[in-house]
């Protein structure tokens, strides 16, 4: 991290600190991360770790006044001590996978920060602007929301050069409620880019009214084969280890913020290491496969995935394990019964539906051999009764679900 005067953060609250130490060069909220020189943020009940903290050699710990002001002022501090290039990611989907793209393609040319998993909201966004070192030539720090005013708070502290937006879809609607206030949340990230920035943003109209024209605008439109993509006038022919068809999109998007910034772009392959619980594929006995894709879900993701599913059987039944998709509004319900129509629609072999939610699921997919289960666990054993060896199972749902559990035990056992 750009190093960090102690002195300076007297104003954020009670300042404990060695008394050897005049600055912090990094900055932690758990105190089994804390390497030496670095601040502790006592958030959340952490004020309890602060002597583990300093045994691990922390400088200084901060008791602050008010958690997200105190992490928000060491962010744009940060930020604004460097030269450094900052990408905003935000969207419905695909905004973690992409932010992971566009580090891979991004690493081999710039001294790139990205920020881990999904570090993306008032705690995550200030913690990688933190990670930028004096080199730092590129953030890319990923932008989540569940209401308006959220991306303008975040991008506030982030201030990007670039914004790039994947796409607008139905969610966070028991907040938002319309899929037109979703593209106008999205849009925030066009809003604090500097006269002059640059959006990338995909063909969508529901976000043409929050354009701007003191900025530059470009525009991605859809793959039509894989593997290649049109990106400023060029054809680039791009392998990567990603399987599921849904990445074509995030490639592209990612690809065109990579051109933006100047990085080379050339046909060949690309090894991308995405986030945990995002289409990850682990064997199963027998020949079988799992994905892992349980660590959130919403009606467009879901369609994707299932779609994967349908294309990855190989010969194997294809069994669909999908939980409630979270924070719908009154819509919820109907959202659910066409995931379950596109289960049918797909020819899916079998559906263990898990969720008070899910049942819309089961009532969509009539004619598909399904099995309901309110919790958890319950999913698994039902998933245990019908699975064979040689099965490809997808694993979906909201992060509230729980679902890694059913990853866990199928890959335990």
């Amino acid at each position: 991290m750009i190093p960090v005067a102690i002195s300076e953060l007297e104003p954020l609250g009670d300042v404990l600190r060695e008394p050897w130490a005049d600055e912090v060069t990094g900055v932690q909220i758990d105190s089994r991360r804390i390497e030496e020189r670095d601040l502790f943020v006592a958030v959340s009940g952490g004020r309890d770790f602060v002597k583990h903290a300093f045994a691990r050699g922390a400088a200084a710990a901060l008791l602050p006044r008010e958690e997200h002001a105190a992490l928000a002022w060491l962010g744009r501090t940060v930020r604004e001590r460097s030269s450094a290039q900052v990408v905003g990611i935000t969207g419905s989907t695909g905004k973690t996978s992409t932010k992971d793209i566009l580090a891979a393609l991004c690493a081999r040319h710039l001294r790139t920060v990205a920020n881990e998993g999904n570090f993306n909201q008032e705690l995550g966004v200030p913690l990688t602007l933190c990670r930028i070192e004096p080199e730092t030539e590129l953030c890319i720090s990923e932008m989540g929301m569940r209401g308006l005013g959220e991306i303008a708070y975040l991008a506030g502290i982030a201030r990007p050069d670039i914004a790039l937006i994947t796409n607008v879809g139905p969610v966070h609607l028991e907040l938002v409620e319309t899929v037109e206030n979703v593209a106008r949340a999205k849009a925030e990230l066009v809003d604090a880019l500097p006269p002059g920035g640059l959006a990338i943003v995909p063909d969508e109209p529901l976000l043409d009214p929050y354009l701007r024209d003191d900025v530059e605008i470009r525009r991605f439109g859809t793959v039509t084969e894989r593997g290649v993509f049109e990106v400023g006038g060029r054809t680039i022919r791009l392998r990567t280890n990603l399987n599921a068809p849904y990445h074509e999109q995030n490639i592209l998007a990612a690809l065109h913020a990579a051109d933006a910034l100047g990085v080379p772009l050339e046909d060949g392959e690309l090894h991308v290491q995405l986030s945990a619980l995002r289409g990850e594929e682990l064997a199963l006995p027998g020949g079988g496969a799992l994905i892992n894709d349980c660590y959130n879900a919403n009606p467009v993701s879901m369609r994707a995935a299932l779609a994967h599913l349908a294309a990855r059987g190989n010969g194997g039944r294809r069994v669909a394990v999908l939980g409630d998709m979270a924070e719908l509004g009154p819509g919820g319900p109907g959202y659910h019964r066409e995931v379950g129509e596109a289960v049918r629609e797909l020819g899916l072999d079998e559906l263990v539906a898990i969720g008070e939610l899910a049942r819309g699921y089961v009532e969509g997919a009539e004619g598909v051999p399904a099995r309901w289960a309110p919790t958890v666990d319950e999913g698994v054993a039902a998933l245990r009764e019908i699975l064979r060896p040689g099965d490809v199972v997808l694993v979906k749902g909201s992060r509230a679900m729980g679902l890694e559990a059913v990853a866990a035990k199928l890959t335990a056992e």
